[in-house]
């Protein structure tokens, strides 16, 4: 399992976790399309955010693999903002690669893009 370096473990000030220490003995938990419902939490808000913001920082444009990347925050994302990189896609897999969807991201979280 690949650890992103320098990627946030966490949301700061928060229990939001971005990230995870080792692999699950158990296997490997699928990402799967989460339905963002529209009373959410303001927090949940700023954590869904901050992740995609630790995304972009971290990847921009290009494809990466999931390695360490939490699967629940990755499956609020998943199949809108960050979308599979790759055909076939294996979702039980910390070699499946990812990319963001900058058009939808761009248009879900506005704040987080600096138009580059």
């Amino acid at each position: 399992m690949l650890k992103h370096r320098g990627f946030p473990g966490r949301l700061p000030g928060t229990d939001f976790q971005f990230t995870i220490r080792r692999p699950n003995p158990k296997g490997v938990t699928a990402i799967t399309r989460r339905e963002r419902f529209r009373d959410r939490k303001p927090a949940d808000r700023r954590a869904d955010a901050g992740f995609m913001k630790a995304l972009w920082e971290q990847f921009g444009d290009q494809p990466f693999e999931r390695g360490n990347l939490d699967a629940g925050r990755l499956s609020w994302l998943f199949e809108r903002e960050v979308i599979a990189a790759e055909d076939p896609f294996d979702p039980a897999s910390y070699e499946a690669l990812l990319v963001i969807d900058v058009n939808v991201a761009q248009v879900s979280f506005p704040d987080v893009f600096d138009r580059r």
